[in-house]
């Protein structure tokens, strides 16, 4: 205000009241432009302009919702445990999906085996039986 800045200069306001006022004024006008300036120097380069845009239709999407959105309680194992337990579950029946299918495949090529063991077999018997036939 314009009393505290007499107040700081006491002695020049005494003595001349209407240029500590003219002072006060400038100083007043120069400050208010100098950090307009900074404020659109920072708005340039941080591009924030656009990013207040984006986060002015967010707000506006939001609005839409019906359901509050999630804050963290403050204890952060429990927030931690809640973001991610929906995602292990997920992760978990995915796993047991695929864990399915290849006890599936490991199946078939077990009996792929089998069948591959007992054709040995028999191959072996006929052979034995043809070498016994032509002895």
């Amino acid at each position: 205000s314009y009393q505290r800045f007499a107040n700081c200069y006491r002695c020049f306001y005494k003595l001349q009241p209407e240029m500590t006022r003219s002072i006060y004024d400038q100083f007043v006008s120069q400050l208010q432009t100098s950090i307009k300036e900074e404020i659109q120097e920072v708005k340039d380069e941080g591009n924030l302009e656009v990013l207040f845009n984006s986060l002015d239709k967010m707000v506006e999407e939001a609005k839409d919702h019906k359901e509050p959105a999630w804050r963290p309680s403050g204890i952060p194992e429990e927030d931690v445990r809640s973001a991610m337990v929906p995602y292990l579950l997920k992760h978990r029946s995915y796993l047991q999906k695929v864990l399915k299918e290849k006890e599936e495949e490991n199946r078939k090529v077990a009996e792929s085996v089998l069948a591959g063991r007992d054709r040995i077999a028999e191959l072996q018997q006929l052979i034995q039986a043809r070498k016994l036939a032509w002895q």
